[in-house]
């Protein structure tokens, strides 16, 4: 049996002015072939699942492509265009196939396609034909439309948040694809969009009430003849028609048992759709709350400075804000090219007054002024093979720079966003993350995996940025209405499949 395996993975934040452009996917956003299997082959990301399909019995599975830039805006239109026809160009070259798996966020956005992922699995739908299985496995995030559902046999997606079974399940979606081209399953699938968003701090899966609406989805994929059931949390800074939270099943054979069981779990989504929303704490509110702690690590959530959700990781609220209070023992990471190249230039154990922070022009905030003693500069590569949030094990900072300011903070400074998914991040420059009691981590559930293990508290700071929790702040301009909690939304007590028509 022979597989091909390929993707596009992107989450794209509309409101962010920086495309994902050329020099992004150049500077090794996108993989071919063997490259793959070595940044991925022992991966727990989505790839790395697929790729273990391939040491099954009677079963080759062949990377071709694998193109992935950090979350960031829209995919500019002549490199989307590029990236798709070099994809299927490759299954054209190297098949015939038996099936395709593609690794897709389910939120990715370009310039002229506002449903990039749909775009992608219709294009290749069309290439393969009609008779080679196709598999997707999606981010918990995605924002799935009837186009993508419409154009697969079979949809996986992650349960996790932070996302720590993405190769479990690429795995059990490539488990079902080589099922059904061996004819012993006939996977039927059913999507149910709500007209409903939750908040980014209200989709711990840990938490409630995220927990329980997992859960039940877990029950019902039990059932029998269901062959797999997700809650798709969606994104909610793609500001498309699409966006927004949904229901998937997956039955063997039945499209009526799939249609109902993914409107029973619709319904009970809905009924939670008050307690999905969140406030979190200011600035000050979350400096007062983390001097009162006796013990620490004490970790900040800076939901609006989402390095996972788009934003720059440059904003300096939290580091301006604990500079005027006086704050000290304190550590957060800083996306800050500038300043990289200050302490780079001063060099180890040299003196540096500079500025930090805010280089992003829609940043909040401004750029703080720091004396310090430069710690270390490095090439800010690091390796953690623990779980992590997509399972990714190699990491790129840019070359890095640790300063230590008169003020009592450690800024780790670099020059590529990288999500703060790690304690390796840390650790790799010398730095042990608990000798310190204020951390600041640049994300809302991401870093909880990492960090969780270390904190005492971990505290959602509501600032602003392209990432903020208040997303009434945002002006949509393509999101349907009605649509919870922007307008009151009807949803249908009992959903038949006639209800579920497009």
């Amino acid at each position: 049996m022979r597989i091909a395996t390929l993707g596009l993975f992107h989450e794209a934040n509309t409101f962010s002015p920086i495309k994902a452009d050329r020099e992004l996917y150049a500077d090794g956003g996108a993989l071919r072939g063997e490259e793959i299997v070595v940044a991925h082959g022992d991966a727990d990301t989505t790839m790395g699942g697929f790729l273990a399909a391939g040491t099954w019995p009677d079963v080759e599975v062949v990377p071709l492509l694998f193109a992935f830039v950090n979350p960031i805006g829209p995919i500019v239109a002549d490199v989307f265009d590029e990236l798709l026809d070099e994809m299927l160009d490759a299954l054209t070259e190297h098949g015939p196939w038996d099936a395709v798996l593609l690794a897709l966020h389910g939120a990715a956005v370009a310039e002229h396609v506002p449903d990039a992922d749909g775009e992608i699995a219709a294009r290749v739908r069309e290439r393969v034909g009609p008779d080679v299985v196709l598999g997707a496995t999606f981010d918990l995030h995605a924002n799935l439309s009837h186009q993508v559902i419409d154009a697969l046999d079979v949809a996986t997606v992650y349960q996790t948040n932070p996302h720590i079974d993405a190769r479990h399940q690429a795995i059990k979606c490539a488990d079902i694809v080589v099922r059904t081209v061996r004819d012993e399953v006939r996977p039927t699938q059913s999507l149910v969009p709500l007209p409903l968003v939750v908040n980014i701090a209200r989709q711990d899966t840990s938490e409630q009430p995220m927990a329980d609406l997992i859960a039940t989805a877990a029950a019902i994929a039990d059932r029998p003849g269901m062959l797999d059931t997700s809650l798709i949390q969606g994104f909610p800074y793609a500001d498309v028609p699409h966006m927004g939270m949904s229901a998937l099943a997956i039955h063997d054979g039945d499209e009526s048992t799939a249609a109902k069981a993914a409107a029973e779990l619709a319904e009970v989504i809905w009924a939670t759709r008050a307690e999905l929303q969140a406030r979190g704490l200011t600035v000050d509110e979350a400096l007062d709350a983390a001097s009162l702690d006796p013990t620490g690590p004490v970790v900040l959530l800076d939901v609006g400075d989402n390095i996972g959700g788009g934003a720059p990781g440059d904003s300096t609220v939290i580091l301006a804000a604990a500079q005027h209070r006086g704050v000290g023992s304190f550590l957060q990471t800083l996306w800050d090219p500038d300043a990289v190249r200050d302490c780079t230039s001063a060099g180890t154990g040299a003196r540096v007054r500079t500025t930090v922070g805010a280089r992003h022009p829609h940043s909040p905030g401004r750029p703080v002024a720091v004396d310090g003693t430069v710690r270390l500069v490095s090439d800010g590569r690091f390796e953690d093979p623990t779980p992590t949030h997509g399972g990714f094990r190699f990491f790129d900072m840019g070359p890095t720079a640790v300063l230590d300011t008169t003020d009592g903070h450690t800024l780790v400074l670099m020059s590529k966003q990288i999500d703060n998914t790690s304690l390796a991040q840390h650790r790799c420059l010398g730095i042990d993350p608990t000798d310190y009691h204020v951390i600041v981590a640049k994300g809302v559930n991401s870093p909880r995996a990492a960090y969780g293990t270390i904190a005492s508290q971990m505290l959602v700071v509501d600032t602003d940025g392209i990432t903020a929790m208040g997303i009434e702040r945002f002006p949509y301009q393509h999101r349907r209405t009605p649509l919870y909690p922007f307008e009151d939304a009807e949803f249908p007590a009992t959903l038949t499949s006639s209800s579920l028509d497009r």
